[in-house]
């Protein structure tokens, strides 16, 4: 069959590999797209809960967040990570990631010993192996 272009710009005689005109089109895309009411239980429990990017230096100003309200600094490298949604309780893993410069020696992060986490928030101190301290670049997710 030949290749035709009509007045309106119309083009026949293309073959696409036997793929009907409309398989994948932004209506098919947007009817499976995977959302979070689509996946069962098991795999919901497995997403992350909330993530902060900040700076722990001043004043903590979040740099990007998913389901942190805020930050509360409570003294040098002492800060609570509030939640927008409080989760179901307060049975999840914190997982955080800092960087630091100095010649204390690689950052570690504990939990505040004096502050359970709750569903709404969970406290933690910043530092290393010198001293707790106020850290530029902190990574912190949570998972439950």
């Amino acid at each position: 069959m030949p290749i035709a272009i009509n007045g309106s710009g119309t083009i026949t005689g293309i073959s696409v590999g036997g793929i009907p005109d409309g398989t994948v089109d932004t209506d098919v895309l947007a009817a499976n797209a995977v959302t979070y009411a689509k996946i069962g239980t098991t795999e919901q429990g497995q997403l992350c809960k909330a993530w902060v990017n900040f700076n722990g230096t001043g004043t903590p100003a979040a740099r990007a967040s998913y389901n942190v309200s805020s930050i509360t600094d409570h003294g040098t490298g002492d800060y609570t990570i509030n939640f927008t949604t409080a989760l179901v309780d307060a049975n999840y893993a914190v997982t955080v990631a800092t960087t630091a410069t100095g010649a204390g020696g690689p950052v570690i992060t504990i939990n505040a010993s004096a502050a359970v986490p709750t569903a709404s928030a969970v406290r933690l101190l910043m530092g290393d192996t010198s001293a707790v301290k106020d850290v530029a670049y902190n990574n912190v997710a949570i998972f439950r």
